[in-house]
């Protein structure tokens, strides 16, 4: 796929003290990793000498040493690939712990630590300098040292920090990523201690997502002094808050995918950052004019084929019960702040009524009100009800104890269709919408004779999709899952079914298996079949509206991570289906009723949302 970028973070096994080792040892896991398709390589800090020398930092011998392993690497380095290589450099009578990067075979850059840890184990101040101390604009021999340093990689751009910079209340990142950097580095010599290496994580994952950035750290392993502490290896790559790689204890290679366009709709989109002053950096070139560096596939992005839902049974029961709360809180300080005295809400059976009349029976619950006296449910069978349905319906009433009333809608339609003059033998969208709107007018009505609240059934794809008869089941009081993604509502379903008694966990199944139908013509009327699968719909919504794919990009992603479960011409008619229907029904998001947003993707026109209903866009 387009605009993905590889990089990689290496921790070699070190020779304390002998630089040309570790020239050596650095060369093969790079060309390791660059095989592995990398362009941009981390080793960890003092990687050239190791971190600890202690003393012998002041030494001219390692001096001279590194100096040679340096040039050792500049020589056996092309422009493949960018490596990014920790070493003591001296300026005048100073020394500073820094990070160069070479490309090309030359040095374009040196970045200084700045935040000198000493305290505990820690005693950097004695053999060095901080990065701050060095005038500004300041070169070595023509090439730039600063902590100022911004790298351009032509399609990304990529700062540094080292190590404590990382833990310091001022981080060096928070900078570059001012200046727009889409990637941080920062190579490492952090000690282990029980518990520690949960604390790097949550510091590399965090800083990730407060500068809505790619990340990767790499420290230092096996090889370092351990007199009085151990070296960890640890290698994270993050991106936007989630950890996409990870290696603790042993020498090798971590990879991670990364797009630098999709770092910039993010912060466009999710964050202040368009509001953040550009910070001021020396901008470091870091690329060959006119030389495009290979692009990866992708598969290291962490990219997911179905985004709204986890993958790991725990967390997603979580998140399940957590947007369960989250609908019930909605929906609690709307009932009690319009003093309504009973919920209605229509049942058909399908999985989104049930997951509304559920979230409707919590809230009863967290009231301490009675279901039967505050729940009135309202089945109203039309032409295309299925016994199934019908059924499921019964039982879910009884089971969770609730009012059902039983209004066929069948002879009052069949009347609006003589008061219009429409023949019921054609069963067109007429046909259907008519019966929609009678069911929406029945329950606004009961509503308002009942003092109630009408609850809202439709979910986050519907809304995308415009899968809805306008001022039909599009209409409600509040709509409690519109920010629920059709292929997380049966997950739902299937959650609450884990903690109920048997027999209304039997039934929540079953629901669960029904097709997904309007049920609004006689047969078998399946929603996928008309506007594609829900799995390739919610791909595509998540994509665009997270990154702002075109449809080229959701067309490589569906095939990418969906290939294996749909054909080329099913992604392809679904694609065609996401992208009319998403423009074209804009018009029934922009009067949709309240409803809770419940993730980062929401379509509400009053806040995540805001498209005109006549715009001539082309997705």
């Amino acid at each position: 796929m387009k605009g993905f970028h590889r990089i990689a973070a290496i921790t070699p096994s070190v020779s304390v003290a002998n630089p040309l080792a570790n020239a050596k040892a650095i060369l093969d896991l790079a060309y390791r990793a660059y095989d592995q398709g990398a362009h941009l390589i981390l080793t960890p800090e003092l990687s050239l000498t190791g971190y600890t020398c202690g003393d012998l930092f002041g030494s001219a011998s390692l001096a001279k040493q590194t100096e040679e392993a340096l040039q050792f690497l500049r020589f056996h380095l092309d422009n493949r690939f960018i490596l990014v290589v920790g070493l003591p450099v001296a300026v005048d009578d100073r020394l500073y712990n820094c990070a160069a990067v070479i490309h090309c075979g030359a040095v374009v850059g040196y970045v200084p630590k700045t935040h000198l840890p000493t305290y505990r184990e820690f005693y950097e101040k004695r053999h060095f300098v901080s990065g701050a101390a060095l005038p500004p604009n300041a070169e070595i021999d023509g090439v730039p040292i600063g902590t100022d340093l911004l790298f351009d990689a032509g399609p990304f751009r990529f700062g540094i920090e080292l190590c404590e910079d990382l833990w310091a209340v001022d981080a060096p990142s928070n900078r570059l990523a001012a200046a727009r950097a889409h990637l941080i580095l920062n190579p490492s010599a952090s000690t282990e201690a029980v518990g520690k290496a949960a604390y790097r994580r949550d510091l590399v994952r965090m800083q990730s997502a407060r500068l809505s950035c790619a990340y990767a750290y790499a420290s230092a392993g096996p090889g370092e002094s351990t007199t009085d502490v151990v070296y960890g290896a640890h290698r994270i790559l993050a991106n936007n808050g989630r950890v996409l790689a990870e290696s603790r204890w042993e020498e090798g290679v971590s990879l991670m995918d990364f797009r630098p366009d999709w770092i910039d709709a993010v912060r466009r989109r999710e964050t202040s950052f368009p509001e953040l002053p550009l910070a001021p950096c020396r901008r470091v070139c870091a690329h060959i004019p006119g030389f495009e560096p290979p692009e990866s596939d992708g598969s290291l992005a962490g990219l997911d084929p179905t985004p709204f839902v986890p993958a790991d049974d725990a967390l997603r029961q979580e998140r399940c019960r957590e947007i369960l709360r989250i609908q019930v809180a909605g929906l609690l300080k709307r009932f009690t702040h319009t003093h309504a005295k009973r919920l209605v809400i229509g049942l058909s059976g399908g999985l989104d009524s049930t997951l509304a009349l559920l979230v409707c029976h919590e809230a009863c619950r967290r009231l301490s009100l009675p279901p039967r006296q505050t729940i009135l449910a309202v089945t109203m069978p039309g032409f295309g009800t299925s016994h199934r349905t019908y059924a499921n319906v019964q039982d879910l009433a009884r089971e969770l104890d609730v009012e059902l009333r039983d209004i066929p809608i069948g002879p009052g339609v069949e009347q609006h269709f003589k008061d219009i003059g429409h023949d019921p033998a054609v069963r067109d969208v007429t046909y259907e919408n008519a019966q929609a709107r009678a069911r929406t007018y029945i329950l606004m009505d009961l509503a308002n004779q009942e003092d109630g609240l009408l609850v809202g059934t439709g979910d986050l794809s519907e809304i995308a999709l415009g899968w809805s008869t306008y001022n039909g089941d599009h209409m409600s009081m509040y709509a409690v899952n519109c920010g629920v993604p059709k292929t997380l509502v049966r997950y739902c379903v299937e959650t609450f079914a884990a903690d109920s008694p048997a027999d209304l966990a039997a039934t929540l199944r079953d629901v669960c298996a029904t097709p997904v139908s309007p049920e609004l013509l006689p047969g078998d009327q399946q929603t996928e079949s008309i506007v594609g699968a829900y799995e390739l719909h919610d791909c595509f919504l998540y994509y665009f509206m997270k990154y702002g794919c075109d449809r080229d990009d959701l067309r490589d992603l569906a095939r990418h991570l969906l290939g294996d479960r749909y054909g080329d011409d099913e992604i392809e008619r679904t694609l065609d289906s996401f992208c009319r229907r998403f423009v074209t029904q804009q018009f029934k998001r922009s009067a949709i009723p309240d409803g809770p947003k419940v993730g980062t993707v929401a379509l509400s026109p009053r806040g995540d949302w805001r498209m005109p209903s006549d715009a001539s866009f082309t997705l």
